[in-house]
């Protein structure tokens, strides 16, 4: 098979099979990855045959994506561990600490490893929203209206999903948790100041030198930049990659949400998104505008370096996987199968 280095493009695709058609547009230069969602799962011998069909389409192998936080945003569920929304890991971490990051890393264990070994190379995780109370989409996707605990929480989850196998991407960068508006639907506008901003939302990523990619916010805040911070130098060159000196690699959020269109049609936007600073982009749920964009986009140099990093180790089988075994029995000692805490009011103390 033919080596093809690896697009700038993150696209989506329809069903659980691949069709011809699409085939043919994941074999396209210009394609880097594949995300997936609900619609494209069945059951984890289907996804695994997905994930194989995807990866036979070219060398080196698109890389493999899935939102999978836990909560409400978790693509998969039968057949997985259902995971919490990442809020209850604060709420367990202002009374017991220790036992919140334990849990943290195991949670990191548990997701990478259940997606690893059905070919998916990483989950678009950890949200480093800060929580104002103000953000419904983003909501308990927080860790906590602290951002020294979410630091802390983030980074014990990195570490899980390390220990396993997988990258990591952190998300929105700078921060979508002080706006009411949500991005898929509305083009959010945050009015504070710079300094404002770097003393609460910037803190998990001035603190988190472990992550491996990033994903900005498609908010504006307009004492920095009139620009979405996506296809924003100042937000992406100047602050991420300069003071805050971020060398992994910067995903777009999905260009066919509202929160984009300021930048025009889906060209001008992935355009604007690579000016900026952005390595990969994604277009999902909208199939005529990604091949509008394979058509029409010119070349766009890739680091593969960065792109490299974010390929998950393949875990060939959970059954034998000690480490995954010892994070799934601990996690169960204060979550039960619906992902819903045994004891609410006194979680078990950690004792290894």
């Amino acid at each position: 098979m033919k080596q093809i280095a690896l697009g700038p493009i993150m696209l989506d695709v329809a069903g659980h099979q691949l069709s011809d058609e699409e085939r043919a547009m994941l074999a396209h230069p210009l394609v880097g990855g594949v995300i997936l969602f609900s619609r494209n799962f069945e059951s984890r011998q289907q996804i695994t045959e997905l994930t194989a069909q995807i990866k036979a389409v070219r060398q080196p192998s698109l890389l493999i994506a899935v939102d999978h936080e836990g909560g409400r945003v978790q693509r998969f569920r039968d057949g997985f561990t259902r995971l919490p929304p990442m809020r209850r890991l604060g709420d367990i971490w202002l009374r017991d600490r220790n036992l919140a990051l334990g849990l943290a890393e195991d949670i990191g264990v548990i997701l990478a490893a259940e997606l690893l070994v059905l070919g998916v190379d990483l989950s678009f995780t950890p949200v480093l929203d800060v929580d104002f109370g103000e953000s419904s989409v983003i909501g308990d996707r927080a860790f906590s209206a602290d951002p020294a605990a979410i630091a802390e929480l983030a980074g014990a989850l990195i570490t899980g999903l390390t220990r396993a196998g997988m990258g990591n991407v952190g998300k929105h960068f700078p921060g979508h948790g002080f706006v009411q508006a949500d991005s898929h639907v509305a083009v959010p506008v945050d009015g504070r100041t710079l300094e404002a901003i770097t003393a609460t939302d910037l803190v998990p990523y001035e603190r988190l030198h472990e992550l491996t990619g990033i994903m900005p916010a498609h908010v504006i805040y307009p004492a920095v930049d009139p620009n979405p911070a996506g296809f924003s130098r100042k937000w992406l060159q100047d602050i991420l990659r300069g003071r805050l000196g971020f060398d992994g690699l910067i995903f777009s959020d999905d260009l066919s949400m509202e929160g984009a269109s300021v930048a025009g049609g889906i060209i001008d936007r992935a355009n604007a998104a690579f000016d900026a600073g952005c390595d990969m982009v994604l277009v999902c749920n909208a199939p005529e505008a990604a091949l509008n964009l394979l058509q029409g986009l010119g070349p766009v140099a890739m680091n593969a370096g960065r792109t490299e990093r974010l390929r998950g180790r393949r875990c060939a089988d959970l059954a034998g996987n000690a480490a995954y075994q010892t994070a799934l029995q601990r996690y169960r000692q204060t979550f039960d199968a619906e992902g819903s805490l045994i004891a609410p009011e006194a979680p078990p103390r950690r004792t290894d």
